[in-house]
This record gives structure tokens, C-alpha cells and sequence, in this order.
């Protein structure tokens, strides 16, 4: 996909597609788009990609001495006039962006009701105004942030009809929305001095009712997170338009560095327009997100909005119309999110990244017939202090499960001075808890560990979360699943999220089937098939008691709500194995479980009787061969060379996709597109291969693993699609677990650690400080507390932990950590369609930063950047991000690696910062294969 930013003179922002609404007196086409939920809108949005964008220039500011003054007459009684209701209904219009359900999240607990959401191009007018006027379902509007521009139909959809139309609904714009509220009066939207992403600026304002009880000005403490390359000019402000809120001055703070400000080169007089009203409608405007979570005072925004609601009505109707049309807003109201109006649904399109609109979402939901009820019973055995014993976890692993080439076996793995794990036949899941992170409790796979000093310990978060470890399945319920997507190419927009899927059994029988709906629907049915007793696992100290073990690829992306895959990846979307019987050692006490799960709800059948007999022999001959075992030596750790010039992929035999020059100008790219506001933050990607031919893969992840200890760490391998996996990774996706509490811990900023220990901490200490990466993780931050508010009960999601260093043998990264309550109705698998592809490895706004990255990434991600982890029968799941990884696939090696491009990036940085990301598994690779030709 060819694309293009040409320049032109112009200091106003021109789109060919914006020529009619250029004049507030004009009126505003409505474009087909708006019916329903065709594809006419993601063809525009492709379009997008490649349109010639005028290049903006710089106008002076108006200064906004003059009118403070003159509009601190509109003072906000609190107590006068208003109406005492319950609830506020809101209809909150999504222009595609990645932080509308934070404000959904706000706005459901401020207005006691969450709010009604649809797509800006999901409506007519004519049918949005039957239930604004007619039905009277709303007692106000918020316009949601956005990508792109007020000026282009595709971006904005409906909501210049709604700003134009809707003169006496009280309405709130937040970014995008402030804009076109001040472009469909006839001011000129430009671009900004610079583009300010995940900054923050302190703000003065006019004392409007919309920042009642907000502080104003320098070092009065309301400073907010910006995200936007656009402004409205100040110049071209219509009278109609006021000003209420600037940047008190033209620098930016990071969040962490509150003192430490950021000049531009536009001098202190190049305050911008922060807020703007209507001079006689109730429409107000402000260009930064209230909804950030580093914005001060976002909340009492939010709140003044709904008491500015309540007055204005108030007011027009003295006796109390509350509840009159409460029927009509409750037609418009779904569990979760609207996207279906009861009575008449629209088009079917996928609501949460995937969730479909008019679903019934329920973990307790009826089986479907074809799928059938399967009733699991879990049998288990507690071996007291035996794991010192039996030569730790690398040992079983190695001896019990390592023979030959270790096929069909699997190993999530975290490497720590105390170690837990957990094990099973045929697929094996390790954990081995090793981090280098001091002062502060971290999240293992499932565990939460807490460094006191120099001394580690185990702490259960609560009676069913998984301490360890490592799972591995027995012959006899052998069952293997892959799963491969057509490639559906981005001109082909009707392309369904289809694909083929194999599943062989212990026997070797293989059944292929085409799954029309894709394969999230599959595990989903599946997950949901499953009937158990909690009584048979509440005692023990972990959530995983079997189940699925594997991974999902980028290219399930397509599954989630994301149009397309422009590229076809050479390994399979998914693959996965079932694991029923598994042996977990925890190393706080050193006690070993040995678990098996089997079928009873056919007992008369053969295989229900072959799982009834067997599992108890299991049981015996697995704590039989754990006794046997003698104490092995562990072998001692190599210690790590440090280098001063370490040499590149390319210098160690590893053939890179892109060359330096054309990542760089790809770098280039993706800041002109963040420039023209079509996004905040790219995660720009490639990929580095070498052939490899027959190699030890099982052997190569051991010396990985010593190399590089990681927290999410994973081995792989799918004997028969000749497939292995070496994961490295630091970061978790996504986890559920037995309390229905969801977490996600995504890493934005990272650097390479020093040569000695002063070094090191300086380096520590420049990450942290690092007003970029504090951007690139704040707006990640912001980016999965609106996935998770997606899926979370209202109110529950919040950030115990944010941007705090993390530190791994080979580099530092800042960590952030987000929580949410699940709703009930949901399932696991509507938990990750609502957030994968994981918000680290694609940018903000997802939705348009992936379309921009397909266009600019040369190949498909395949199994980098996506989750590898595991789906319990009892509804909780683990997954991590797949970076820092080889790949092994028909005798080739391959490493993803990329960055989060900026507006403070330099291309140059950004490629040193890819390279130094695939250092650790490239080397590895290339000293592994030195070492087995020696050994020739």
C-alpha cells in the first residue's frame, strides 16, 4: 500500500473529502456510511492511508488575558436549580478510538447508569433522532478522542450533524470532538506547534461550570495528559465560539518529573486553545483527555458535565420528566456496551475488538447441542517437601520429559532464585520464578512474588491462583490443535475471520474442519462445554488444573475486530494442546501436586472407561518415577561476558527483512502520520532469519532461558508442524483469574543494562526519567484501561502500579500494572477478543495504528506479538506477549523486534533501541550452534 504526505503552503489542514463543511452555514452532507455497518467505512479508511494530506502551518495564538474576565459572570451554583435524579443517560459516540471506555468507565459510575455506545458511522440521523427527540432516550452527548481529522467524513461520521443539529441537548467533545465542535462553527483546525502524545501541560481556564472547583493556572496542580497533533486556531474562533481553558505556557511536563518541563520552539507565548463553549447552546469542548489517568481533576470534569446536564434540564422542565421516557433509553441498553437498539438491530459488526453486537455474554450461558456438556472430574495427590529432592524442576523436566527431541511438549517457564513449577506429560508448562526486580512485589505466571531485601518469597494471592509451573499431558488424551486463518488481504474487506482446523487424538487420527467463524469461537464453545465441581480444586494453591496450553498468533488480530492481515504468516494462527494430567512443584515448601482430570459424563463409552481407569495409574506411576529420582547437580550458570561493541543481527549470520535505511525511513513514516494526528504512538516491527536446518531446539531455549531469565518465558514445540518456540519474554498480555480479577502488565521503555553498577543505575535512573518512554507507557496505560474497561464492571479498573523500572539480565523496562473486575456475564475469551492483539505491541488508536502498521510492515508478525499461555477448564486463563523469542519453523530461526514510534522519536534511536531488543535471542542462537559444531 502505497503512501503518500505530500506538503503544501496551506496553514489549515485540507482533505479533499472536507470541502463541504468548510462554512458553518453550509450544510453537512450525510454520507451512506452512516446507515448501518457496511464496509464502505474501512474502504475510506484504507483510503486514508494513502491520501495526500496538506501539510499545516503555524498561526500566532490569540492570547486569552482579555477573556477570562469577561466570562467568570457564569458561575455554577451547585444547589440552585438542580434536579434530583438518579441517573444521567448519556449516548456516547465512539469515533474508533482506544480510550472511549475509559470515559464509558467514568461516565457509568459519575452518571449511576453506564452509557450507551455506538460507532460514529453505526446510525442515520434519521434514526438517532427519533430516539433524541421523539423518544427522548438521552439527557446528553459525549463525542469520543479519535484518529484523524474533523475535516474528514470518515473520521468524524455523524458527529457533525449531531454538533449542528442537536442545539438544545447539552453535549461534551473531548479531542477529536472538541475539534469539530469548533470546526462546524467555521474555525480552522492546523496543525499544532508539535504533536503532544502522553504529556502533560498545566492549564488555566476561565472559571466556566465546566471547571468548577478545578484550580487554574501555573503550579495550581490541574495539569493534563494531551494527545493530539491538531488545534483549533485561535484566530478563526467565531464569536458563537468562547474560550475557556489554554496550556498555561508552551512546555510539557512527563508524569513522573512534574519540574522537569519540556520547551518547544514557539516561545512562552504559544498557549493553545484547551476549551472551548457555545455562546447559547450547552456544547462545551476541551482538547486534552479528562479521562487519562494521569489527568488531575478528570473526574470533576466529567462530574460538572453531569450537573450542567441536570441544570440545563432542570431548568426547561421545572417539574421533574426523569422518568417518563426511561423505557426508550432502556431499549438502547445492552449488558456491557450498545450496539443494538432492541426492536431494530443493525448490521451485524463485532463490538468489543470481537465481541458481536445482540450477544448474550455468559460464562453460565446453555451449552450449544453440537457442542455437548463434558463433565470433568479432578483427581490429585500432595507429596510433602520432595522437590529438593527429586533435582529441581530443570532435572524432571530434562529426565522425565526432555528424551529424545522433546516432541510435543511445552514449558512456561520463569527463572528466579526460589523456584516453582509445575509439570505434566506429553505438553509440559514450567515455572522456574527469576527476576532481577528489588524493593517492590511483582507477577510471576500467576505468582505474586515480594522481594525483601535480598531475600526472595512466595506469596498466593489468593487459594486458587497458580503458584507454578509446568504442565504436561499424558499419551492417552493426546489431542493437538492448529489452526490456519485464509489471508484475508486488505482490498478484500468482506474477508471473514475463517480458517482450517486440525485436531488429532491419541490414536493419530486427524479430523479437519473448516471453522466458518474462526478460531476465538471454537475455544469459546469449547471453554464453555466444560462442567465441573469447584470443590475438587478450591484447596489447591493455583488456578490451572488443565486444559489448553499453547498459543495465538498476530494474525488472529483479524478475529478481534481488526479488518484485515495483509500479509500471510508461514506458521500456523494457533496452536494448542490439551492437557489433563500434570505434576506442580511449589517451591515455597517444596511440595509437589500430581493432578488428572477425566470425563465421566459418558462413563459407558470407551474412551470415558479408558479415562476412568487410567487416571488413577497415572497418578501412581507419576509419583513412583518422581521417587526414583536421584538428586541431580544443577549445572553451574556461565557467567555473562559483557561487551562493549556487540555485533548486529546481520554481522552474526541473521538476514534482516528491512535494512536500517528503509526502517529508519518507515520510523520517518509513522511520524508523519502522528504528526496529521492519525495516531498517537506505532509500534513498528521486523522480523531477523537464518536458516538453521536440523537444530536442538529443546537445547536451545535451555541456553536461552540461562542467558536471558524471564518472567514469562515459554518453550513450545509442535513436533508435527515442525514448529518450536523460545520464548524470552518479560511482559504479561493478560490474566483471569479465580476471583474473575483481570490484570494486564504491559512494558513500554526499555534499555540496555551497564557494564558495572554505577553505570547501571544510571542508565536506571535515565529510563525512569525519560519524559518519551514515560509517554510511550502512559499512553499504553490509558490504551488497555479502555480494553479492560470494555469487559470490567464500571469503576473497577485501576493502576495499583505504574511506570516502575523492572530489571532482567540483559536490560531495564518500565512496567506498568492494570486491574479490572471481569463482568460475570462475560467469558474468558471475551476478555481477550476485547484486548488482543495486546495494546503494547500496536499503538493507540489500535484500530487505525494497526491498519497503518499492516501498510508499512513488510511481512507477518506470525507468532511474535502475539500470547502464548494457557486456558483452564475452570474458566481462568494466563497469557503472555511473545517477544524477545526465536522461533524454529521448518529449519528456520526467526526474531521479531520492534519499537513504540513517538512524536519524540529519532529513527535513528528507534532502530538501535529494535536491535538491542533482539541481542539477547540472536546471540543465543548463533553461540548455541557454535557449540553443537564443536561438539560434531
Amino acid at each position: 500500500m502505497s503512501i503518500s504526505l505530500a506538503s503544501s503552503s496551506s496553514s489549515e489542514i485540507s482533505y479533499p473529502c472536507s470541502k463541504n463543511l468548510q462554512h458553518k452555514n453550509e450544510k453537512l452532507p450525510v454520507s451512506k456510511c452512516f446507515v448501518g455497518l457496511g464496509s464502505s467505512n474501512k474502504q475510506n479508511r484504507q483510503r486514508l492511508l494513502s491520501r495526500d494530506a496538506g501539510k499545516v502551518g503555524v498561526s500566532r495564538p490569540l492570547m486569552p488575558e482579555h477573556v477570562k474576565e469577561s466570562y467568570m459572570g457564569e458561575k455554577y451554583h451547585k444547589d440552585e436549580g438542580i434536579q434530583k435524579t438518579k441517573y444521567v443517560r448519556t449516548l456516547l459516540i465512539d469515533n474508533y478510538d482506544s480510550y472511549t471506555y475509559n470515559i464509558y468507565q467514568e461516565l457509568s459510575v459519575i452518571n449511576g447508569v453506564p452509557p450507551v455506545v455506538v460507532h460514529n458511522d453505526e446510525l442515520t440521523w434519521e434514526f438517532l433522532q427519533h430516539y433524541l427527540y421523539e423518544e427522548k432516550a438521552f439527557d446528553n452527548i459525549v463525542i469520543s478522542p479519535g484518529p484523524g481529522s474533523p475535516m474528514c467524513p470518515a473520521d468524524i461520521g455523524i458527529c457533525l450533524q449531531i454538533l449542528l443539529k442537536c442545539k438544545d441537548i447539552p453535549i461534551l467533545g473531548v479531542c477529536l470532538g472538541h475539534q469539530a465542535l469548533g470546526y462546524v462553527h467555521g474555525a480552522r483546525v492546523i496543525h499544532a506547534p508539535e504533536p503532544v502524545h502522553g504529556r502533560l501541560s498545566e492549564i488555566e481556564h476561565t472559571g466556566c461550570n465546566l471547571f468548577l472547583e478545578i484550580p487554574s493556572g501555573r503550579n495550581s496542580g490541574f495539569k493534563v495528559v494531551r494527545y493530539h497533533s491538531l488545534v483549533i486556531d485561535a484566530h478563526s474562533l467565531p464569536k458563537e465560539l468562547i474560550p475557556i481553558a489554554w496550556s498555561s505556557s508552551a512546555n510539557t511536563t512527563s508524569f513522573l518529573e512534574n519540574q522537569k518541563v519540556t520547551p518547544n520552539s514557539f516561545g512562552e507565548n504559544a498557549k493553545l486553545i484547551m476549551g472551548i463553549r457555545h455562546s447559547t447552546r450547552p456544547h462545551y469542548g476541551v482538547q486534552f483527555h479528562p479521562e487519562s489517568i494521569a489527568t488531575c481533576h478528570g473526574r470533576q470534569i466529567f462530574q460538572n458535565f453531569r450537573r450542567i446536564t441536570m441544570d440545563y434540564w432542570s431548568r426547561l422542565f421545572p417539574v421533574s420528566k426523569s422518568n417518563i421516557h426511561d423505557n426508550a433509553w432502556m431499549q438502547m441498553q445492552l449488558p456491557r456496551a450498545s450496539r443494538v437498539f432492541r426492536g431494530k438491530q443493525l448490521k451485524s459488526k463485532p463490538l468489543v475488538n470481537g465481541v458481536q453486537a445482540g450477544k448474550t455474554l455468559s460464562m453460565c450461558k446453555p451449552v450449544n447441542e453440537s457442542i455437548g456438556a463434558r463433565f470433568l472430574k479432578l483427581k490429585w495427590k500432595k507429596l510433602d517437601r520432595l522437590a529438593s529432592q527429586v533435582g529441581g524442576a530443570k532435572t524432571i523436566f530434562c529426565k522425565l520429559f526432555g528424551d529424545g527431541k522433546a516432541e510435543n511438549t511445552f514449558w512456561l517457564d520463569s527463572s528466579s532464585v526460589e523456584q516453582v513449577y509445575l509439570f505434566a506429560k506429553q505438553m509440559f508448562s514450567y515455572h522456574d520464578n527469576s527476576t532481577r526486580i528489588e524493593g517492590h512485589a511483582f507477577h510471576l505466571w500467576g505468582v505474586k512474588v515480594e522481594l525483601c531485601g535480598s531475600k526472595s518469597r512466595l506469596e498466593y494471592l489468593t487459594k486458587g491462583e497458580i503458584v507454578s509451573a509446568s504442565f504436561q499431558w499424558v499419551v492417552l488424551c493426546k489431542i493437538f490443535i492448529f489452526f490456519n486463518r485464509y489471508c484475508a488481504h486488505a482490498s478484500d474487506i468482506n474477508a471473514k475471520s475463517g480458517g482450517y482446523l486440525s485436531i488429532e487424538d491419541a490414536n493419530g487420527f486427524v479430523e479437519n474442519k473448516f471453522l466458518e467463524n474462526g478460531f476465538l469461537d471454537f475455544l469459546d464453545k469449547e471453554l464453555r462445554s466444560f462442567r465441573y465441581e469447584k470443590k475438587d480444586y478450591e484447596e489447591l494453591p493455583f488456578d490451572f488444573c488443565g486444559g489448553y496450553v499453547g498459543f495465538i498468533g498476530y494474525g488472529l488480530k483479524a478475529e478481534c475486530g481488526m479488518a484485515s492481515n495483509c500479509h500471510e504468516s508461514r506458521t500456523p494462527d494457533a496452536c494448542f494442546f490439551f492437557v489433563d494430567n500434570m505434576v506442580v512443584i511449589d517451591h515455597r515448601n517444596d511440595d509437589v501436586y500430581i493432578l488428572s482430570i477425566h470425563e465421566i459424563a459418558y462413563p459407558e463409552s470407551t474412551l470415558g472407561q479408558a479415562l476412568n481407569s487410567n487416571s488413577k495409574s497415572w497418578l501412581d506411576e507419576t509419583e513412583e518415577k518422581l521417587l526414583r529420582l536421584k538428586t541431580a547437580a544443577t549445572e553451574k550458570l556461565k557467567e555473562k561476558n559483557s561487551e562493549s561493541d556487540v555485533p548486529t543481527p546481520q554481522e552474526l549470520g541473521f538476514h534482516a527483512e528491512k535494512s536500517k535505511d528503509q526502517y529508519m525511513k518507515d520510523v520517518e513514516t509513522c511520524l508523519n502520520f502522528i504528526k496529521d494526528g492519525e495516531s498517537y504512538e506505532l509500534c513498528l516491527t521486523t522480523q531477523m532469519r537464518k536458516k538453521t536446518g536440523d537444530i536442538d531446539s529443546l537445547g536451545l531455549y535451555l541456553s536461552l532461558r540461562e542467558k536471558n531469565p524471564a518472567p514469562y518465558a515459554a518453550w513450545l514445540n509442535f513436533s508435527k508442524e515442525n514448529l518450536s518456540i523460545c520464548c524470552s519474554s518479560p511482559e504479561r498480555f493478560l490474566q483471569l483469574d479465580g476471583r474473575g480479577t483481570l490484570e494486564a502488565k504491559p512494558i513500554k521503555g526499555t534499555v540496555a543494562r551497564g557494564l558495572n553498577s554505577v553505570e547501571d543505575e544510571q542508565l536506571k535512573s535515565q529510563l525512569q526519567h525519560s519524559e518519551k518512554d514515560q509517554a510511550e507507557n502512559l499512553m499504553i496505560v490509558d490504551l488497555l484501561r479502555n480494553d479492560l474497561g470494555r469487559v470490567c464492571e464500571p469503576g473497577s479498573v485501576h493502576v495499583p502500579r505504574l511506570m516502575e523500572v523492572e530489571s532482567y539480565a540483559t536490560v531495564h523496562t518500565l512496567v506498568s500494572t492494570i486491574r479490572g473486575e471481569k463482568c460475570a456475564n462475560l467469558t474468558p475469551i471475551d476478555c481477550v477478543r476485547a484486548a488482543f492483539p495486546g495494546g503494547s505491541m500496536t499503538g493507540a488508536p489500535k484500530l487505525r495504528s494497526i491498519e497503518i502498521l499492516d501498510s508499512l510492515e513488510n511481512c507477518a508478525r506470525g507468532v511474535y506479538s502475539g500470547s502464548i499461555g494457557f486456558f483452564s477448564y475452570n474458566q481462568t486463563f494466563d497469557l503472555n506477549i511473545v517477544i524477545r523469542t526465536v522461533v524454529i519453523h521448518e529449519g528456520e530461526a526467526s526474531v521479531g523486534a520492534g519499537g513504540a514510534i513517538v512524536s519524540l522519536s529519532k529513527p535513528e534511536d528507534e532502530y538501535d533501541e529494535m536491535i538491542l531488543k533482539t541481542q539477547a535471542p540472536v546471540k543465543t542462537v548463533m553461540e548455541f550452534q557454535r557449540k553443537s559444531s564443536a561438539h560434531e
